[in-house]
C-alpha cells in the first residue's frame, strides 16, 4: 500500500425498494476537508492518467461500472517512493480510495462498460491556476501495467 494512500470499504444497504450507500460523511476517519464533488466519466479501453496534485487530497469512488485505479509513489522521501499500487473498485468492490498529495493516479474502466467516479477533492478547482500535473498513461518510468495480458 502506497503510503498516505487510505481505503474506507462501502456497504450497500438494500431492500426491495433498491439501495443506498454512504460514501463520505463529515465525522468519517478518512474525511480531510470538503472542497468540491464531480463525477468523471472513462470510456472502456481509455486510460485517464497519470496526474497528480501539489495541494489536493482526491477521494475516488466508482459508482457504476468497475475500474482499475493506478497509483504511483516518487515522492522523495515516502517509504513507498517508487511503487506502483492497482485497486480495482466499483460495483464488484465498493470503495473510497484516498489519494494523498504529490501521489500520480488515474484510472481505466473494466469489462468494456463505461465506469462512472464520484470524486470528492479537498481543494476545489482553480480554473486560473490549476492544480494539477500531469504525464503520459504509458510513461516508461512509472512501473505499472494498465492492461491485463493474457486475459
Amino acid at each position: 500500500m502506497i503510503e498516505g494512500v487510505r481505503i474506507k470499504r462501502l456497504v450497500r444497504h438494500v431492500d426491495d425498494r433498491g439501495w443506498l450507500m454512504e460514501v463520505l460523511r463529515d465525522d468519517d476517519e478518512i474525511f480531510i476537508d470538503f472542497g468540491q464533488v464531480y463525477v468523471s466519466a472513462g470510456f472502456p479501453g481509455v486510460v485517464k492518467a497519470w496526474h497528480c496534485h501539489r495541494l489536493q487530497t482526491d477521494s475516488f469512488c466508482v459508482l457504476a461500472g468497475n475500474a482499475k485505479i493506478g497509483l504511483y509513489d516518487d515522492r522523495e522521501g515516502s517509504p513507498t517512493c517508487g511503487e506502483a499500487q492497482a485497486i480495482v473498485a466499483g460495483e464488484l468492490n465498493p470503495l473510497v480510495v484516498q489519494i494523498p498529495p504529490m501521489v500520480w493516479h488515474g484510472f481505466m474502466a473494466l469489462e468494456g462498460r463505461t465506469a462512472v467516479v464520484l470524486n470528492v477533492p479537498t481543494v476545489h478547482y482553480n480554473r486560473d491556476e490549476p492544480d494539477e500535473l500531469r504525464r503520459d498513461p504509458f510513461d516508461p518510468h512509472i512501473p505499472f501495467e494498465w492492461f491485463t495480458q493474457g486475459g
